[in-house]
């Protein structure tokens, strides 16, 4: 097979550019002709002179990245173009170099003879459990293009979600990194100046200045021994985080996080009703819509909490009785879900909730940083406040005595 760049205008005389593999022009042009364009220039691509390789960074595929491919792949779908074609053109246009050759090798299988939903499944880290389940659903279905949108809608709500923890999460590790700098940078250059005078004047120095002068030698003379304290604390911390008594430990205590906490639930809760809203449109049962959930979440209450609800589902319970019994469901999410159910209009109800718990997260994001703002500032008065006190106190005291 060889590749082939062709120009060709459709129906309505617009112009259309592509990549195709066939074995000569004229089945390019056969082809063409079957899609209802009106070939222009086919050009077979020149395989002989060798490509420079261009050396560029891997980047990180974010949901923005499957979002766009998404919503490309849909577009061209619905416009007739072949999946293994669009998704060959996307490949050369791409801009994200991790992406390219994925889409390659999934485009290659497709043209073997593997179904869409298969040739992703090689690639579980970027493409999750509900992407599969979405796009085969649309195969089966014959809309695939449908399913195509509805995933890009769901990676766009996920980046917003991400966006929204991230933007909760950066402004106190930002502000406590600034007071850990300006502690070191006293302590390494502005405490040992003013020791070294202290030292010179002699004298009986101020109880508080003491106090800050045995702290400060504590440090200095044992800063090794307490980076290595942080180091094994940090490293059992991990180690623990992989056994299963420990995992389940630190799933509790991020839960229950101060305001933080409630920013995850709230973000999960959003996603749980946005996903199942999305697989329940696609025509995915609802016991399968429950194992993707429980594979898109990595705490062990949640995941828990999702397990119970498909075992009470397999019993014969209904969905919003079977999450009541849980434990871990908000009260509205419930009785939103119960409403759903008996008015029938379930997947418009979750993405009705998912909507109502994103403003949440919004509302909880905005309280934390108004709180969190107040108590940096204080602390960082504080830090500097206790450290110009005990240097300045013996100055003071010295021109009190004279």
């Amino acid at each position: 097979m060889k590749s082939y760049k062709y120009v060709a205008r459709d129906s309505s005389g617009k112009q259309k550019k592509g990549l195709v593999q066939a074995a000569s022009s004229n089945d390019v042009l056969s082809y063409l002709q079957e899609q209802g364009f009106t070939p222009i220039s086919v050009d077979e691509m020149s395989t002989d002179a060798p490509k420079k390789k261009r050396v560029i960074r891997r980047k990180r595929i974010k949901s923005a990245d499957l979002a766009a491919l998404c919503w490309q792949l849909s577009t061209m779908v619905e416009g007739g173009i072949p999946i293994t074609v669009a998704l060959d053109t996307i490949a050369e246009d791409s801009e994200n170099t991790s992406l390219d050759p994925v889409l390659r090798t999934v485009s290659e299988k497709v043209k073997k003879g593997e179904s869409f939903s298969d040739g992703i499944a090689e690639f579980p880290r970027i493409f999750n459990q509900l992407s599969r389940a979405l796009i085969l659903a649309g195969e089966t279905g014959g809309n695939l293009g449908d399913a195509l949108t509805r995933l890009a809608q769901y990676f766009d709500s996920r980046d917003r979600l991400a966006k929204k923890i991230k933007g909760a999460m950066a402004y106190p590790i930002f502000v406590m990194c600034f007071i850990t700098l300006i502690i070191i940078f006293i302590m390494a250059f502005i405490v040992p100046r003013f020791k070294t005078i202290f030292d010179s004047l002699g004298g009986q120095l101020p109880t508080f200045t003491r106090a800050f002068m045995g702290f400060y030698d504590i440090l200095r003379y044992n800063i090794i021994y307490i980076i290595g304290f942080i180091f094994v604390l940090i490293t059992s911390a991990v180690l623990l985080s992989k056994t299963k008594k420990g995992h389940y430990f630190f799933s509790k205590v991020v839960l229950h996080l101060p305001l933080l906490g409630k920013v995850f639930v709230q973000a999960f809760v959003a996603t749980f009703c946005n996903t199942m809203s999305t697989l329940l449109c696609a025509g995915v049962s609802v016991l399968e819509v429950f194992d993707v959930l429980s594979g898109m979440t990595g705490n062990d209450i949640i995941k828990s909490a999702i397990t119970r609800t498909r075992d009470n589902l397999v019993e014969g319970s209904n969905i919003s009785v079977s999450m009541s019994t849980t434990g871990f469901f908000p009260n509205m999410v419930v009785k939103m879900i119960q409403v759903g159910e008996e008015s029938g209009s379930l997947p418009r109800v979750l993405e009705k909730t998912s909507e109502h718990y994103e403003r949440k997260v919004d509302a909880t994001v905005t309280t934390l940083t108004s709180l969190l703002e107040p108590i940096m500032i204080v602390s960082v008065g504080a830090v500097v406040s206790v450290v110009i006190i005990a240097l300045y106190l013996p100055i003071f005291s010295m021109s009190d005595v004279k």
